[in-house]
């Protein structure tokens, strides 16, 4: 077994850039497309990840999963139809829209998925701006009142976070990323976002984009008063029974696994880089999935690494 990696899959959105090529030296299917998600890992229909080079070149995330899970990720998993979890990579150069993800227990009847997920910070501007939670004492009247004003950004709690921090989102969480953020995202494998608000701004077709008022209205914490950036627990950034997110802090020459042999992990380079055994080189915003059973990647530089991990059905 070596590392796995994944051709990604580019996303054009109305308020995404061209910052996937200008950090990570992507090349973008074109040249002028703002592109706002760089879908990393996913498993859904009919986005695939698709296997790039390697004995496995052309098998799809899901064929993996269906066919090779036990050889390729370990025993004691998710017995799910799909690959659990979703990585992205998303640049925002303008707001995104004020949205809010279905808890477990409302999804269903909401018609949706419900999604949790964490954030970690790659780059920041100085003046970016993450919106989560309410501001103290917005009752859900006042939000009502402000969707119904236009006035909605007025009730969310806004924080300026740093390149380097992370933060939890769980479902039911009312959030938007800002402009100025280039983010690491690891969620479950969902993709329903409720939209309450959009700036009053319209999408790349000229027209407003759609909203979920009452998706979004059945969905949002209203206890849920401005969160902050989360203070990680030694390497442990955000741990929940869906994932389990660390950084690790390499100096050059130290060396990288799976934290348990025999299950498999995935990694994000967040800074430096990466070499395995194959002399296969991981850099700056590459992604890749560490079999079970793989040998170590050795760190070519100090580096910066998120890992992933998917908790067995015991753990969560």
């Amino acid at each position: 077994m070596s590392p796995i990696s994944f051709k990604p899959l580019y996303m054009e959105r109305v308020w995404g850039g061209r910052e996937l090529k200008t950090v990570f030296g992507r090349t973008l299917p074109d040249a002028t497309t703002p592109f706002g998600e760089s879908w990393e890992i996913v498993d859904r229909d009919p986005e695939q990840s698709v296997v790039v080079g390697g004995p496995l070149e052309g098998k799809t995330l899901h064929e993996l999963w269906s066919q090779h899970r036990e050889e390729i990720f370990g025993a004691g998993l998710p017995d799910s139809e799909r690959f659990p979890i979703l990585i992205k990579i998303l640049d925002a150069r303008d707001d995104l829209s004020i949205q809010v993800h279905p808890p477990v227990a409302k999804a269903e009847a909401l018609g949706g998925e419900p999604k949790t997920e964490m954030w970690f910070i790659a780059d920041a501007a100085p003046e970016a701006k993450l919106y989560v939670g309410l501001k103290k004492g917005v009752s859900r009247g006042d939000f009502e009142d402000a969707i119904t004003t236009g006035t909605v950004e007025d009730c969310v709690h806004a924080i300026h976070p740093k390149a380097g921090e992370s933060i939890f989102i769980p479902s039911g969480r009312l959030h938007a990323i800002g402009a100025g953020l280039l983010i690491h995202e690891i969620q479950q494998n969902s993709d329903t976002t409720y939209r309450v608000f959009d700036w009053n701004r319209v999408g790349l077709d000229g027209k407003p984009r759609a909203l979920h008022v009452a998706e979004s209205l059945a969905s949002i914490d209203f206890d849920d008063f401005e969160p902050g950036m989360d203070v990680p627990k030694g390497e442990l950034l955000a741990e929940c029974e869906y994932f389990r997110t660390s950084r690790r802090l390499l100096d050059e020459g130290e060396t990288l696994g799976n934290p348990h042999p025999e299950r498999f992990s995935i990694l994000g380079v967040v800074e430096g880089s990466l070499k395995s055994t194959d002399s296969r080189t991981f850099s700056k915003g590459a992604f890749l999935l560490l079999p079970r059973g793989v040998a170590a990647l050795t760190a070519s530089e100090a580096s910066v690494v998120l890992q992933i991990e998917l908790p067995s059905p015991a753990q969560a």
